[in-house]
Order: C-alpha cells, then structure tokens, then sequence
C-alpha cells in the first residue's frame, strides 16, 4: 500500500508477473574459462494499475495519503514447473512493482512466491501399478559351486508425497555360505541443459536423497523386509521430466544385496516419481493433511540460497561471530506432516524475517483452471527489494 506525504507527479504505476527458468554455469573450453546461461520464459505479463502506458499532456497526480491497487492475473493452464534453487539452475516466479516518477529514477519492489506444480497425482493409475523386481545369483570359488542368493523385491506404488513412507517388500533367500545385507538408497539426479551448437552443453548431478542398511543375513537362511516407517521421503522438489527444457529432475531407488567375502552384489532400479498431491485411501472421508515446507539441505534445490535472498549481516562490536543468517524467500514443497521430518536441518533452520507472513505463505493459494492442472502458489515470507539479474 504506497503512501503519500505530499501531492506527487506519477507516470503510471506498473505491475509485472515473470516466471523465469535461468541456467548459468561455467565450463573450459581450450584452457579458457567461460559462463554458459540460457533462459526460459513461462509467464510474463505485466498491467498498468494506475495512470497510463503512454501518458500525453500533463502527468497525473496522485494526491497526498494511502493508496490501494487492486490487481489480479490469471495463470496459464499448461503445466508450470516448481519454485527451485540452485547453484547451477533456478526457477523463479515473481511480481514485480515499478513506479515511474519523472526525472527521476522509478523505484521498484519485488515479491517472490512459490508455484507447486507440475500436477501429479498419486491415485493415477500408472502410478498404483505394483513394481516387482527379482534376481538370482549362484557364486562359485574356483570349480566349487556354493549355494544361490536370490532377491524378490515388490513396490506397492511408484509416486509419493514428501513426508509419505516408500512401500516395499525384499524377500531374501541366502543359501551362500557367506553372510549378506540388504542395501536401498534413493537417489535424485539432476539435469541441466543449454543448447549451444549442434550438441548444446549438459551438466549432469546426482545426490543421495536417503540411504539404508539391513540387518546382516546369515547364511542357510531366510529375511523379508518390510520397508514401514523405515523409508520417509524428505522434502525436496517434484519430478520435473519433458516440463522445461532447461532442466529436468527424477529419482531412483536402488535395491542392493551386498555380499561380504566375494564383494559381487544383486542389484536393481526401481523409478520414484515425487508427486505433488499425495495418496488417498479409496472410499474414505479422511483426507490427507497438507503443508508446506521447504527442501532439505542435501539435495538440488536445498543446497542453495541465492545473495539476493540473503539479508547481510553488520557487525554490531559484539562476541557473536557467527551470527545465524536470515532469509529472505526460500521455495516450498507440498509434503505430509511425519514426526521423522522435524528433526532435520532444514526443519530447524526456518529463520525467516516475519514468522506471521511464514503462516501466510503456507495458507495463501491461488490456482488456476483445467481439470488436469492444478497450480498453487504461497507467497515468499517477505519483501525483497532487490532486483535479480535478468
């Protein structure tokens, strides 16, 4: 709400939405250093709230106290990817207000919000298809033939909402004269892309979302393992596949028996889809309670807080040296409150400038039409006045 302590001479009062994928690293090329960016425009459209686009004659005034400026903007119906931050890639959306003041420079503020998107859905049916995986080994030593480790895995589902516990079934068979162990890790792989001559420049990250380690299994015997609470997805972004072209998120689960003695292993893949509206127990009533949260801090999209975000800190002469940094706008994924995500790093350091605005941004929502499409957006937790690098 602008405020006027006098009768001022406005242009005209502009508002701008963007959303905006911008990639940016660095590669060598001959011995030489260089930055490589590209970027992708999803949203960009801007109103006149006060005054006119081209003002003839005379400049209005806008007289002397508080002035409100309702304004609305719908977004698109495609699919919009989330709210990201990296190093190496970001997704941004933003509103942005200018004021033009003649001769004189207009001045300009900016709020940041999350988008939660793409629209995926645990309940489709390509994601409620059981996956099943097995895998047979006899070992031998030299010209002896010891007993076969057999391994029978079953995925309940494929897609899960941060905070739900990945369903799977191992159903180990050692009958090895060696003692083995069941070994699952979730991975999440991260693609950049720039297209720079015929085969574009490609930065490739992987991160290990989660790891875990079974109980050693004797030989001459038999485990089943069932994964319960054990596998609680933290919060991170969606899947993102074929939405931007700049960059492209997906997750894998890998299902290892690990041999002691021979050091050969039983392997498999299973693909994860991370999925923005979470499981819903058929013909029930109850439905799932949603919040917002933002990304863990050992991942893409966690890992990173861009200087714009970052309020600076001055030395006061006191004997805090490290001083605990405060945030400006950090994205927020959909996620279901589990007990097991509380004690994380990321849940801990959640020190934003205004904790009421905090309350806001997980409640504010806005979305847009389709029945296939579902958009969200809160808004970030605070004003930034700073203008990013376009």
């Amino acid at each position: 709400m602008p405020k006027c302590y006098d009768h001022l001479h406005f242009g005209a009062i502009r508002v701008v939405l963007r959303g905006k994928v911008h990639a940016e690293w660095k590669v060598v090329v001959s011995g030489d250093r260089r930055t490589v960016k590209d970027d992708q425009y999803f949203i960009d459209d801007r109103t006149t709230i006060w005054g006119k686009d081209k003002p003839e004659g005379n400049v209005p005034i806008l007289p002397r106290g508080h002035h409100t400026f309702p304004f609305r903007f719908l977004l698109p119906e495609s699919s919009l990817p989330c709210s990201f931050e990296s190093k190496s890639g970001t997704i941004r959306y933003y509103i942005k207000v200018t004021v033009d003041i003649p001769y004189a420079s207009p001045p300009q503020g900016m709020k940041y919000f999350t988008i939660i998107g793409p629209h995926i859905d645990c309940m489709d049916e390509q994601y409620l298809k059981p996956m099943v995986g097995q895998d047979k080994r006899a070992l031998c030593c030299l010209c002896c033939k010891r007993g076969p480790v057999s391994l029978r895995t079953q995925l309940e589902r494929s897609a899960y909402v941060c905070g739900e516990s990945i369903k799977l079934k191992a159903d180990i068979d050692n009958q090895s004269d060696e003692e083995i162990r069941l070994k699952l890790k979730l991975v999440q792989y991260v693609e950049y892309f720039i297209d720079r001559g015929v085969l574009g420049v490609t930065k490739d990250l992987q991160h290990p979302v989660l790891e875990y380690t079974g109980d050693p299994v004797a030989a001459g015997t038999r485990w089943k393992f069932d994964s319960s609470q054990s596998l609680v997805v933290p919060v991170m972004p969606p899947t993102l596949i074929d939405v931007c072209r700049l960059l492209q998120i997906y997750y894998v689960l890998k299902v290892n028996i690990e041999m002691s003695k021979s050091g050969e292993d039983l392997h498999m893949h299973f693909p994860i889809t991370i999925a923005t509206v979470p499981f819903r127990i058929p013909n029930s009533t109850q439905q799932p309670n949603i919040t917002y949260s933002v990304c863990c801090d050992h991942v893409e999209g966690g890992m990173y807080t861009g200087p714009e975000f970052q309020l600076g800190q001055v030395y006061d002469g006191g004997c805090d040296s490290n001083p605990e940094s405060v945030l400006l706008y950090r994205p927020v994924y959909v996620c279901i409150p589990n007990p097991k995500l509380l004690n994380t790093p990321a849940a801990r350091a959640r020190l934003l400038v205004d904790p009421q605005q905090q309350q806001q941004q997980q409640e504010g929502s806005s979305s847009s039409g389709g029945k296939k499409n579902t958009k969200r957006a809160s808004t970030a937790p605070q004003d930034s006045d700073k203008t990013s690098t376009m």
